[in-house]
């Protein structure tokens, strides 16, 4: 059973309800190790000692690159922010999570075209984020995140906490 989350953490001054960083899984990080035979192969026929440095840096730079903007979901201080995307979380509506068919539903045929996106392949589960905001031509975000459930809730009690 999986312990209760702690309440919204403080840093610098600011409260922070949700923050998760999209990183690769462990599934595709092992698919991109593909590339060392894939880039030996290529360079190769030039010298092989060269091809396996080639190899071997090639895919670090891919693991690392991939790591390193890896896009950031985070509820703070009243903003909901997705990649460099942010909206101030009073102009947020309604919220749905979707997992499995549901989330592949949602990202793909039942995707309204402008709506803001912020997919990633290796993170299955999705936040359906409505916006009440008149003057914004997108009608809701769909954002993935390993933790839905923990999203929605962070959404809402940023809603309801007390303005200052």
């Amino acid at each position: 059973m999986r312990a209760a989350a702690p309440g919204p953490l403080r840093l610098n001054g600011g409260m922070i309800r949700f923050r998760e960083r999209l990183t690769p899984g462990p599934g595709t990080l092992v698919a991109v190790l593909l590339l060392l035979p894939a880039v030996f192969i290529i360079v190769l026929p030039l010298d092989p000692a060269a091809g396996a440095v080639a190899a071997v840096v090639v895919t670090a730079a891919t693991e690392l690159v991939l790591v390193l903007t890896a896009p950031i979901v985070a509820v703070t201080d009243g903003v909901l922010t997705a990649g460099r995307a942010r909206i101030p979380v009073a102009l947020t509506g309604a919220t749905e999570g979707f997992r499995g068919a549901d989330a592949t539903q949602a990202r793909g045929p039942g995707l309204d075209a402008r709506a803001f996106t912020l997919f990633r392949g290796w993170v299955d589960p999705v936040v359906k984020v409505g916006l009440t905001d008149p003057d914004d031509p997108a009608p809701y975000w769909l954002v993935s995140t390993r933790r839905p459930e923990e999203l929605r809730a962070a959404l809402a009690a940023e809603r309801a906490a007390p303005t200052v």
